[in-house]
């Protein structure tokens, strides 16, 4: 038989194999790795010798499941819906999944234009609380938004909440975005997703594990994070209260290696209290998507400094900042006391004075001087003096 027909057979094999062993299933990721697929699916098939550590219920089980498996029909429908198979050993297989060990994707349907590969060299993953706050629905766009601006992948997975939010930002930024789902990629989950999903494959790409028209249930949500933990270069979760799921996510990206941020919310909101917990074990705190890009980009890819606003009265001259800060908010000083303040001379003083005088920060009171109603605004940070 040619290599050709082999990895043909390979290939229907590994079609078969999504609907028989579950995601992330690591012994039946071993069976693979120690016996080949191949050899597995002639043993599922025919009911043969089971593989060592199974018992024989659960392998009665795969069994009955192999026996119902169409892996050409299976190939023909998504074909038709316009999914494609991507498997270990395709050009388009993203090689980070590989660090998943016996826990990596038997293989993975795609839907969508890109390359999957390609996609994921440069990628983050957005992720957190389906019940989440208008503040995180505001981040999660927000940060989408700027990581699409500078041309980076946004991943998620598709959920309502901070999902939803992360891919919709990406695509109202006219950025890449992928939507990592926990059932078959032609039947869109959750239904209320379903426009914004097929707007993903458009512009972007859907990615799941298992096969045409398989559905979602609670252990497959959990493991298909492992998926998105492994396929970006980092993990943001922006809210999240402790038990949330997109906790997993980051859990399995630092196992992975993988760059873990968290972003803060209000100390009083329960939809932060994992992330907080997640920055408190030693994840990166991140505000935006300048601060993402910093941990996760190329060496020089620097956040700006955070600075706080300038105030007009930080362009003064050093000495004129001194002598204006030694008048009095509420009375006139003489300028004796005024060079004491300083500290200064009182010529000095009087010189600044007058500067300051002429640029509305001061005025004359009597025989002393007193701070201008402008100069006190600009002070807390107002406009400054005509």
């Amino acid at each position: 038989m040619s290599a050709g027909a082999d990895a043909g057979e390979e290939r229907l094999g590994r079609v078969l194999l999504t609907r028989v062993i579950e995601p992330g299933d690591e012994a039946g990721g071993r069976w693979l790795r120690e016996l080949g697929v191949a050899e597995v699916v002639r043993r599922l098939r025919d009911g043969g010798r089971r593989p060592p550590g199974v018992s024989g219920e659960r392998w009665a089980g795969l069994v009955a499941r192999a026996a119902r498996a169409e892996p050409e029909r299976d190939l023909r429908e998504a074909r038709n819906a316009g999914v494609r198979f991507v498997c270990p050993g395709d050009i388009e297989w993203p090689g980070p999944l590989d660090d998943l060990g016996d826990g990596r994707p038997t293989g993975l349907w795609v839907r969508g234009a890109p390359s999957l590969r390609t996609w994921a060299l440069g990628s983050v993953a957005v992720v957190g609380a389906r019940a989440c706050t208008e503040y995180g629905t505001h981040v999660a766009a927000t940060l989408a938004a700027g990581l699409a601006e500078r041309g980076w992948v946004v991943v998620s997975g598709g959920a309502y909440g901070i999902d939803g939010a992360a891919h919709r930002g990406a695509l109202a930024a006219g950025g890449a975005t992928v939507a990592v789902l926990a059932c078959g990629v032609d039947r869109p989950y959750p239904r209320g997703h379903t426009a914004l999903i097929d707007r993903i494959a458009e512009q972007g790409l859907v990615v799941g594990e298992l096969p045409p028209g398989d559905h979602p249930t609670p252990s497959r949500f959990i493991l298909r994070n492992r998926v998105i933990a492994a396929l970006t270069r980092g993990t943001v979760v922006v809210e999240a209260a402790c038990r949330s799921g997109s906790l997993a996510t980051a859990r399995a990206a630092e196992r992975l290696g993988r760059f873990t941020m968290g972003v803060p919310g209000p100390v009083t909101s329960s939809l932060s209290a994992g992330a907080h917990e997640l920055l408190r074990g030693g994840a990166t705190l991140v505000t935006d998507a300048a601060d993402v890009v910093e941990l996760v980009g190329d060496m020089g890819e620097l956040a700006p400094p955070r600075r706080g606003p300038v105030l007009p009265r930080d362009l003064l001259d050093p000495a004129a900042r001194a002598v204006l800060a030694a008048l009095p908010g509420d009375r006139p000083a003489g300028a004796g006391e005024i060079a004491r303040g300083a500290p200064t001379t009182l010529d000095q003083a009087i010189a600044r004075l007058y500067e300051l005088r002429a640029l509305g920060y001061v005025e004359r009171h009597g025989d002393g001087w007193k701070l201008t109603r402008q100069a006190l605004i600009s002070a807390r940070g107002g406009p400054a003096p005509c």
